[in-house]
C-alpha cells in the first residue's frame, strides 16, 4: 500500500510541476505573448461584491478580480494601488504585510485567465470622528497610468490610531483556479 501512494504522491507532483509549465515553444516565448505590462489596460476589473463588514470594529473583505482580455499573455509586476475616496479626499491604502514582502513579484495572466487582491477594512462609526465616510474606491493595477474607480457601499471606514491613515490593507495578487 505505501509504495502506491508514493508512486501516486510522485504522479502528482509531477503533474503539478507540467501544470507550472509556461505554455512556451520551448524558447520561452509564445505567439501571444505581450511585452511585459503594455497590456495591462485591457484587463477587466470587478470590484466586489464583499464580504462586507456587519457594524463598527469589524472586520470586512472585498475582493477585486482582474481577468486578461487582452488576447495574449500579460504580466502584472508588484502589487494594485488603491485609494479611498471621501469627499474629495483622497487617502491611499496600505499594502498588508505579507503583499509587501512579494512586491516585485510579477503575476502572468494567459488569455482570460484571472487573478484577484482583497481590500480588507474594518469598519468605523458612521460619521464618527475616527472614521472615513468613504464614496468612491480608486484601484489602478501596476504598470497602468489609468485609475478605476468604484462606488463604495460597505459603510465608513475606521482610522488607526494615528487618526488619518485607514484601517484596511490591500493583499498581492492572488493565484485563482487551478
Amino acid at each position: 500500500m505505501r509504495a502506491t501512494s508514493l508512486t501516486v504522491a510522485a504522479l502528482a507532483a509531477a503533474l503539478l510541476l507540467t501544470a507550472c509549465d509556461d505554455g512556451g515553444a520551448g524558447d520561452g516565448k509564445t505567439q501571444d505573448s505581450k511585452a511585459d505590462s503594455a497590456c495591462v489596460g485591457e484587463l477587466a476589473v470587478e470590484f466586489g461584491p464583499a464580504n462586507a463588514a456587519p457594524a463598527a470594529g469589524d472586520t470586512g473583505n472585498v475582493p477585486v478580480t482582474v481577468t486578461n482580455r487582452s488576447g495574449g499573455k500579460c504580466v502584472l509586476t508588484g502589487l494594485p494601488t488603491v485609494e479611498f475616496d471621501a469627499g474629495g479626499t483622497s487617502t491611499s491604502v496600505a499594502a498588508d504585510e505579507a503583499a509587501g514582502a512579494v512586491a516585485s513579484t510579477k503575476t502572468t495572466l494567459v488569455k482570460e485567465a484571472s487573478t484577484s487582491f482583497t481590500l480588507t477594512y474594518v469598519r468605523g462609526e458612521e460619521g464618527g470622528s475616527k472614521s472615513l465616510a468613504v464614496e468612491t474606491v480608486k484601484v489602478r493595477l501596476p504598470g497602468s497610468g489609468k485609475t478605476q474607480s468604484f462606488k463604495w457601499s460597505y459603510g465608513d471606514v475606521a482610522l488607526k490610531s494615528d487618526g488619518k491613515a485607514p484601517d484596511a490593507s490591500v493583499s498581492g495578487f492572488q493565484r485563482n483556479g487551478d
